[in-house]
């Protein structure tokens, strides 16, 4: 099955009060799934990565097998790709740990997206950061 997943990642203050939201799209644009979850006092990366990590789980979740990954943070993506290293000591496991799902697709795409092409996910933020 194919799908898509839109990840976006906030924080008010860097560090400060942070997000993590995601929205997956079956391949005929349909929503299957959108969440967002508070990532505690972090950075803005922490939580892109935050929600690249738990958008990949819930993608495996619903048997998605191709899986285009699009995310406004240029950061994530260059990193995913291993255009970038990850130096940060923080976003590490949260790297690694995106790396070990993306083992558990038959094939991920990542793709930078402009923040307005990412509206949903960055709705799914919004939503609970105003909930804290």
């Amino acid at each position: 099955m194919k799908g898509i997943l839109y990840c976006d990642g906030g924080s008010r203050g860097n560090p400060g009060p942070s997000a993590a939201g995601w929205v997956i799209y079956d391949e005929s644009g349909k929503i299957i799934k959108k969440d967002g979850l508070s990532t505690g006092i972090q950075t803005n990366n922490f939580a892109e990565y935050t929600s690249l990590v738990e958008g990949l789980k819930q993608s495996l979740e619903k048997g998605i097998t191709e899986l285009w990954v699009r995310m406004d943070s240029k950061l994530s993506i260059e990193q995913m790709k291993g255009n970038w290293k990850v130096k940060h000591i923080n976003l590490k496991p949260l790297f690694e740990r995106a790396k070990a799902l993306e083992e558990d697709f038959e094939i991920v795409h990542f793709d930078h997206v402009r923040r307005e092409k990412n509206k949903v996910a960055d709705s799914m933020v919004n939503q609970v950061l105003d909930a804290l």
